[in-house]
Parts: C-alpha cells; structure tokens; sequence
C-alpha cells in the first residue's frame, strides 16, 4: 500500500507540470476568450498554484498514515428525497448529473501567460471538476515528482455529547462536510459515496487506503424545510455571495461572478494559503467533457470565496456552536428587523444549524408587529432560540408564544391589547373595512335571525296556544258536561233515596262514610295535617249500632294492623256492653270496612280532599262495588265537594247531603247570617257581607255606636273554620273618643238618639280613629296563619266577611246541635252539647253531652226554625248550629244567639255516635238527657219484658265529656299498647256493667301527636274531673321534666276547672232556691 501510494504521488506531479507548460504556451486559446487579461497577475497565479501543488504534494504523501472524518448524509432520505435544495441539486443523483449553476461574467482583460501554464491550468481545472475520471488520474501519475499533492488533513469534529437535536425548518443537511470550506480539507463527498460506504471510496481513491476512517451519526435530526426569502440581502462575505439561476432552457452554460469582485475579495483558509480563480475556458472546457457537480448554496459560496491577506481568520457557522454562551437582543422596528445589523448576523452565525426555525418564527413575529404597528420591540435572540428549536413543525407560533420571547412584553401587550390597534398597522385600512362590514352583515344577519326567531318563537307561541285554548276549552267542555250530568243523576238519585226512605232506614243497607273536607283549594292549603283532621270521625263506625247496617268508611290514612285490632276489639264490645259480660265479645268483621285510597300517596302536595283522593282510586272504587252487591246503600260525606257527585255517579248510589254549590253558599259566614236571618232567630249585633276596608270601618263605626255596650267585636272570614278565620279586638277600651262618646249620647235623649242624624259627630271621630286602633290592637285567632292584622284583612277583605259583636257578659257558654233533614224533610236533632276550649276562647276543641246550659224547648225551637229554613233552601242531611248564651248584665235575661251554620257532618256527632254504641243508651235532644240501661242480666230481661209490655224500662242518667283534638307532641315517642298499660295502671278504663269510664280514640301511628277521648259518668261534675284527670295522668306519663312538649292538655283542664267553677255556683244557687 505505501509504495503504491508513492508510485501515485510520484506520477501525479509529472503530469501536472506538464499541464502547467502546455498552459504557458498555449495563450493563444485564452487570448480568444478572454480578453484584456493582465499577464502578469496570470503568471502569479499560475506560480501559486505550482507552489500550493508542490506543498499539497509532500502532504499527500503524510495521508496514508492520517485519518480522514467523514460525517453520514444518510439520515432522513425520506426527508430529503421529498424536499430539493434551493440550487435544484437531488441528494440522490450521481455525478454525471450534478451541475454547476450559470454565473454571470464580466468580460475582463486577457492575462499574458505562457502557453504551458494556461494548459497546466486547464489541466489542473479538469482534475478539480472530475476527480473519479481515470484519465485525470494518470496525468497525475505522469507528473513530475517535484509537484506535490494537497495535503489531506484530519478535520476535527464536534463533540456529540454538546450537541442538541433540534426541531424546525432546515434548509440542508447542515451536518454535512462542506464542500471545499479548507485548503486542507479531504475532497467533497458525494451523497451516493458517502451511502456506498469506505469500500468503495478506497476503490475510488478518494480515501487513501491507510487512512484510519472513522463516520459519525449526525446528532441533529435534520429535516428540509424551505429556506425563508427576506426582503432584503444578507450581508455578503469579502469575496460576496454567488447567485445562481439554474436556467430551464439551457442548463448546459455557466456563468462565474464579476472577476473583480472576485480577485478583490478574500477568503480565509484553515492554513492561510491562497487559491487562485481558474479561467472561464477552463471551466466550460472542463463542463463539455464532464458533467458539472452541484453543491447545496452555502457549501458553494464557502468554496468560491477568496480571503483576504490582511483580514483575520473567520470562523464559520457550524464552529460557531463551540463557542461561548450567546446572548443579545434584536430590535424590532415598526415590525422590520435590521438583518445588516452586527447583532443579527451574529446571532445568525451563532444558531446557524436552527437557522430555519427561528427564520420561520421571526417571519410570524415580524407579521404580528406589523399588523397592531408595534413601534418597538426587543427580542432576547437566546429565549427565541429556546422557543423556536422547542417549536413544532408546521405549527404556526400563537400570539402567547411570540410575547414570551420579547423583552418588553408588558408594553408590546399593551398595545396589543388596545383596542382598534389592529386597524393601525399593516392592512389595517383594509382589517378596518373589513371589521365594519362583517359587523355590519352580523349586525343585519342577527337582527334578520332575531325577528325570524321572535316570529317563529310567536308562531309556535300562537299555535300552542290554540292547540292548548282548544284542547282546555274541549276538556272544560267535557268536564262540564260531566258534571252537569252527575248533577242530575244526583238529583234523580235523591228522588229515588226520598221515595225509599222509610223502607230503606228499616231494611238492609251500607252506609258509605267519606269524611272529606271539601273546603276551597286555599282553605285546604292552610289547614295544617289535613289527612288528620279528615280522619276525627271514626265515630262514623258506631253506625253498626243498627243490626241492618254495614259500614264502609274511607280512611284518609293507612292503619296499621295494631290500630285496625284496636278498632275490631273496640267494636266488639257491643254484646258485652247489652249484656255487661266481657266475654260476650263478638267479631263484627263482617259488619264494616276500613278502605284507604291508593291515590293518598300520589297526590301527597296538592292538598286534595278525601272525595278527589277516592275517585282518583279505581282499585278502591272497585272494592267498593264488590261489598255493595246491589244492595241498598248511600253515601254520608263531609264538607260536600263536586267530587263527591263524580264518586257517587261512578258506585251509582245517592248522597244523603246537599248540593256542593248550596253547601258552600250557606255555610259561608255571610250565608249562614242570611239562613239566620230568613228564620228570624236572635244573632249577635252585626253586619254580613263586608268586602272593602272603607266598607268595614263604615260599618264597624255605625255598630259602635249602636251598640255601646259591646266590648270586643269579632271578625270572621267567610270562609273559616273552627275559629282559624276568625279575630276579635276590644275597641271600647282601647277608643279615645269612648269618654266624649258617652257624653254625646246622654245629651240626647232616647228617641233623638235613635236618629241617624244625631250620630253623624261620632261617625266621624270613630271613623278617624279605627284604622290606626284596629292595625295595633286586632288578635288573629290562628297566629300561626295570620301573625299580623295586614295578612288577616287581606284574606278577609278576599273572601268576604262579617263583624259581629261578642257578649257582654263576663260568662259565656257556646254550644253545638247537630240535625238532620231526611230525604222526606223530617227535621231531627240528634246530637247537642257545650263547647269545651282547649285552644283559646273562640275555638273548639271538645263537647259535653248533652248539654245543660239552654231551656231544651228553648233551644228546639230555635234549631226547628233553622231547619225549616235550611230545608227551604235546598239543604239535606246532616248539619250543625253553633249557639252562644249568656245572662244579659243589665236586664239579668239569658240570651241566646245564633252564631255558626256547617252544613256538614260535624265531630260531635262523631263523638256521640262512639258514646251511644259503647253505653247502649239513647240521647233524647227533646229533653236533653242521656240515659242509660245497667248492664245486667237481670235488667236485660226487665228490659225486654218492659219492651213487650211497652212499658219503659228502668234506666240510668248519664252525661259525657268528649275531645277530639287533644295534642301533645310527646305522645309519638310512646306506642298505644304501652299508653293504654300506663291509664289501665292509673284507673283508666271503662266500666261495662256501669257504663262509665274513658274511650280512647286514636287516628294514626305515624306521627301518633293526637287522640280523642270519651269520658263518661253519672253527672257533670263527676265527668270533667275526670275528664281533667285523665288528661293531667298523660301528661305526667309521657313527659319529662324538663321537657314538656307542645300540647293543648293544659288549656283544655284550665278550662275544664273554669266550668267546675261555674258548675258547683250553679248548684249552690239551686240548692239556696229550693225550699226547705
């Protein structure tokens, strides 16, 4: 190897200095081509380049024992094959497809050379072009030995372990060996020898075959990328750039840069030595023999360039990354950089292998300052070198990635931010234009689409509406329709019960118990647990009483077994209580059903009566068709509602009541005085019918003064029930005008008084003076529904009212008779008792039976006058009359004034149907006893040898106090079994054979807050003590001490110990009366 290698440097000088003589002599040809050469710089030339000959020759000889670094140009062929180089040179194609571009040429004076140095140049030219022609190689072998090759030199690389790789735009392979950056450098390597590998670059000579030949993957991941054109020229080295044009149409001429510029120039060699520019015939002499190769531009402008001998050493790009850190700012001015500026192109030079990146995102920042006419911003070159090699690929920067690599951030996004900045910077006369008439045609668009959508939305709104009127008024229609029909079966079906009555009440029938509350829809909505409250009148189950009765009661609540158990034992008792014997107990099972509507949990918000519950119930409707089997039957409701048709229309049975529409007209406040009025029966001083605050002060100032003596009035809602629309207020006590009233009235006389004339003054003053006294001084009686006088008036004034005056007198007794009208218009009473007060004044809470207060003849005649009105009126069934008496303190008279009308089935008659079955006695209203027949054996059969010789038996008096809404909030935390073991502990029970005692009655286990009780015993007295008794034993039971709960137990044995009082000044008076 070292001697062929000595035999090839030896012959390569020959042929060279041949070359060089041949170019000496032969001027001619380069004297036809060029024209006005100076021979003398020829000759210089043509002396430097046997001088660099002879040197490169004694180096060539050293390379055999050098080794030669070649970098791989493989990576990314793909990358490569899909994008060319700016120049048009394929990294694929061989060597007799590269070409060199075409370079303009100045025409230039010939040079005064010898022939055989213009030959040697040409010589010397044909080698450089094509170093693989074997021809141009045996001239090099024929030379003489005194020319020496180049020598070939070791090229330091990079270290790989500082090398970063870099993401974005590259315009090559800039990890490729350039093309001729030294003198010493080893030749270029084509991309197909490099890829061919060291094998055939030996064979080739490229590499001398001693060399120790060491290839390096490229640690960047080079990817072709368009190189960016800006708008101006870089600044070009000494010798300046080449540019090239590959001409289309003819591709085989080329052209080299102005010769002056080129000899002016200088390019700096890694060893300093100087080459000279070979001549234009050489070259296109050397291009028609061979074809030309093409290298990338940068490679190009780094072999053409000539350094300069005063100049220092440059370094180029690639040796740039080695150096120290880099850091600078560029100055952006109204959007354009300075590329002619030092920092620039340093910092150019430094990032050159990211180069493309940053290019790419210069261009978009150079855009965006632009556009919003930015006058200044500083880019810090190392933060947009960070950026910009972190960048995706074809991922255009976002205003955010931009701003982070400004110094001035703040101020640039500042004027970014301000608004109409956009239209001040580059086409923003146009943005402008733009932005208006897309606000415009929005604008247009949108008030277009919004009256488009308010006329559909009104279409929809108008046909929906239609549909909806149309199907409301078909359902009214219907609805009408329906219960226009149910009206007149209900009216047909009451004919038929009237007809029938006699034989009916004797024969075998069920009675259906419903005991709705068909109040008004905001009447139910106040009532607090309307489910409870529908359910005090288990009572209704007593009706068993009669041998031919069944009773089938709907239940508003479900029973547990424990309570329906309860009921069976209870009801049971009836043998026992004829014959006094416990064990007679019998199961009447048979004889009544408890049936709860499955729709009780459908509807539990919308405050439903029990009747809607029902008919929205057909699995109990059916249930019921099921126990009726044909036989005779009617329904007994509540407070009548429509629904109560619909259920009575749907089970085909009549109604033993009123009309719903009658039923609320007369139980009405208004109505109930208008009943009173037509039967002529004594009421409290009052007026009805009062709908306007000017009305009522009008109206309650002319009472006043009517009625002197009158302390408190009350006000009553229409359509209130059990005092919870009812309020009172002491206006002669709390009136300033009272004095001065008095004194008006004594100075007239009677008669002149009685004028209307004569009170017009104290009209005046009271009228002036009761606005303010009613809004401070009326007490609501429910304080819960009504807190203030505001909301109370507002329902009064809604619904209607009266004012009416309460008694005078210190004791008062309120009492309640129960009467029917039969389907024939035989009026009844059945039921009559005195109020007991357990919630305040002016409501009931409980009864005492019968009543002892009224002249029995008295009292009937009143309720018979009703009746007759009542019946005149449309009214059926049952019905109850609320009455007040006192003794009059200034004429010592007991007065009696009808108050309250409920055309309904109330709870004392409830009460009273629970006492009748449990003592076997008989209430005679007529004359206001109760009496009983002990329960022996020996009494029973006196009993029915007296009933067969129609002689009346012996019997027993007794009288009864009953409640059926007793509260107390701690009776939830103890169970029915465990509260009827602490009374029966106590004494609390019920005597059969003396048919006296207590009966507890209990309407739910749920909440398990409330309970009813009978107390039962031989006199009045005897009969609220224990009444008291019983009450103040619970409590004392069920509470702790410090925990009382709210309860209503205290207030009805405060009222309780109020009628003891006046019960035992009674007796003393009667006794005092009577005569020794």
């Amino acid at each position: 190897m070292a001697a062929f290698a000595g035999r090839e440097a030896g012959a390569g000088p020959v042929q060279v200095q041949e070359d060089l003589h041949k170019l000496k002599v032969k001027n001619i040809n380069l004297e036809r081509n060029v024209e006005a050469v100076d021979i003398s710089d020829l000759g210089t030339v043509t002396e430097r380049t046997e001088l660099g000959l002879r040197k490169h020759t004694e180096n060539y000889l050293n390379t055999t024992n050098r080794q030669v670094l070649t970098i791989s140009s493989t990576d990314n062929k793909e990358v490569h094959s899909k994008e060319s180089p700016k120049w048009g040179l394929h990294f694929g194609a061989s060597q007799k497809q590269l070409i060199l571009p075409r370079v303009l040429v100045e025409p230039v004076t010939a040079l005064h050379i010898s022939q055989g140095s213009q030959h040697q140049l040409e010589m010397d030219m044909k080698i450089m072009l094509d170093l693989e022609n074997i021809n141009n190689k045996a001239v090099l072998n024929k030379q003489n030995c005194e020319t020496r090759l180049p020598l070939i030199t070791k090229k330091k690389s990079a270290p790989m372990s500082s090398q970063k790789a870099a993401k974005g735009h590259t315009v090559s392979s800039l990890w490729r060996l350039p093309a001729s950056p030294h003198v010493d450098s080893p030749l270029p390597l084509l991309e197909d020898d490099v890829t061919k590998g060291i094998l055939s670059l030996t064979e080739q000579k490229l590499v001398p075959p001693a060399a120790k030949i060491t290839l390096q993957t490229c640690p960047l991941v080079s990817k072709a990328v368009p190189f960016p054109e800006f708008h101006r020229q870089v600044q070009k080295s000494a010798l300046g750039e080449i540019r090239s044009r590959v001409d289309p149409e003819n591709l085989d001429s080329v052209t080299f840069p102005n010769p002056k510029e080129a000899i002016s120039g200088k390019y700096s060699s890694g060893k300093g030595n100087i080459a000279p520019l070979p001549s234009s015939s050489s070259v296109v002499s050397a291009r028609k023999s061979k074809p030309v190769r093409m290298y990338p531009a940068q490679q190009l402008e780094s072999e053409l360039q000539i350094p300069s001998q005063t100049q220092p050493p440059q370094m180029f790009p690639c040796q740039s990354l080695q150096g120290p850190c880099f850091d600078c700012d560029v100055d952006v001015h109204h959007g354009t950089i300075d590329q002619k500026a030092p920092g620039f192109l340093a910092f150019k030079q430094h990032y050159c292998s990211s180069w493309g990146s940053i290019v790419f995102f210069l261009e978009h920042t150079e855009k965006l300052l632009k556009d919003y006419a930015v006058p200044l911003a500083t880019i810090n070159c190392k933060k947009l070198a960070e950026v910009a090699s972190d960048f995706e690929l074809n991922k255009k920067p976002t205003k955010s990635d931009i701003l982070s690599v400004i110094k001035n951030q703040s101020t640039v996004e500042k004027i970014l931010n301000r608004p109409g900045r956009r239209c001040k910077g580059q086409g923003g006369t146009e943005m402008a234009a733009a932005k208006i008439q897309a606000t415009w045609r929005c604008y247009r668009a949108r008030k277009a689409s919004v009256q488009l959508r308010q006329q559909q939305r009104a279409a929809g709104v108008i046909a929906i509406s239609w549909l909806l009127h149309n199907r409301m008024a078909h359902v009214k229609k219907a609805l009408k329709e329906s219960r226009q029909r149910h009206l007149e079966n209900f009216y047909i079906r009451a004919k038929h019960l009237a007809a029938n009555w006699n034989r009916i009440r004797t024969s075998r029938r069920t009675i259906i118990h419903i005991p709705s509350l068909g109040y008004s829809q905001c009447t139910r909505e106040h009532i607090p647990n309307l489910a409870l409250q529908q359910n005090l009148q288990m009572g209704r189950l007593c009706d068993i009483l009669d041998a031919n009765v069944d009773v089938i009661y709907i239940c508003p609540l479900q029973l547990s077994e424990e309570l329906l158990r309860y009921y069976n034992k209870l009801l049971g008792l009836q043998a026992a209580v004829r014959s006094g014997n416990p064990e007679d107990m019998a199961d009447l099972q048979d004889r009544f059903k408890i049936l709860t509507p499955e729709a009780i949990n459908s509807f539990p918000k919308h405050h439903m009566c029990l009747a809607t519950q029902l008919k929205y119930s057909p699995k109990t409707i059916q249930k019921i068709k099921i126990l009726l089997q044909s036989r005779d039957a009617y329904i007994i409701g509540g407070v009548p509602h429509k629904d109560d048709l619909a259920v009575a229309d749907m089970l085909n049975v009549p109604i033993l009541g009123s009309v719903p529409e009658v039923a609320h007209l007369y139980s009405t406040k208004s109505g109930s005085k208008r009943i009173f009025a037509s039967a002529r029966v004594p009421t409290p001083p009052g007026e009805s019918d009062i709908s306007s605050m000017d009305q009522m002060i009008r109206v309650l100032s002319q009472l006043i003064v009517d009625n002197m003596d009158v302390r408190r009035w009350l006000f009553k809602a229409n359509e209130g029930s059990g005092g919870n629309g009812t309020a009172y207020c002491d206006v002669i006590s709390r009136l300033k005008c009272y004095p001065w009233l008095q004194k008006e009235r004594q100075r007239y006389s009677p008669e002149r008084w009685s004028k209307k004339s004569a009170h017009e003054p104290a009209l005046v003053k009271i009228s002036q003076e009761l606005p303010g006294l009613l809004a401070q001084h009326v007490q609501p009686v429910n304080e819960k529904r009504f807190p203030t006088w505001e909301k109370f008036l507002q329902t009064f004034l809604s619904q209607g009212g009266v004012i009416e005056a309460f008694p005078c007198a210190e004791k008062v007794t309120n009492l309640t008779v129960d009467m029917l009208i039969e389907p024939t218009g035989k009026i009844e009473i059945v039921s009559s008792g005195e109020q007991l007060h357990a919630d305040g004044p002016l409501r009931s809470s409980g009864t005492t039976i019968p009543q002892s207060s009224v002249d029995p003849a008295v009292l009937n005649s009143l309720c018979l006058k009703i009746g007759e009105t009542c019946k005149s009126k449309g009214v059926l069934g049952y019905f109850s009359v609320d009455f007040v008496t006192f003794v009059h303190p200034q004429t010592m008279e007991q007065q009696v004034w009808a108050t309250d009308l409920d055309l309904c089935y109330s709870d004392q008659l409830a009460l009273t149907q629970l006492m009748l079955y449990m003592t076997d006695g008989n209430l005679d209203c007529h004359s206001s006893r109760f009496e009983v027949s002990l329960g022996s054996n020996k009494m029973k059969s006196q009993r029915i040898q007296h009933e067969e010789t129609k002689t009346p038996a012996p019997r027993s008096n007794r009288c009864a106090a009953a409640s059926a809404q007793l509260r107390h909030s701690s009776l939830s935390g103890v169970s029915y079994n465990l509260l009827l073991q602490m009374c029966q502990a106590h004494g609390v029970g019920f005597d059969l054979q003396e048919k006296q005692g207590t009966i507890f009655i209990l309407y739910e286990d749920q909440k398990r807050s409330s309970l009813g009780m009978i107390t039962i015993g031989e006199d009045l007295q005897g009969v609220l003590m224990t009444f008291a008794r019983n009450l103040f034993i619970i409590h004392q039971e069920i509470s702790a001490p410090n925990m009382q709960g709210e309860t209503n137990f205290k207030m009805a044995i405060q009222d309780i110990e109020a009628i003891l009082g006046i019960t035992a000044e009674n007796k003393l008076k009667l006794e005092e009366e009577q005569p020794l």
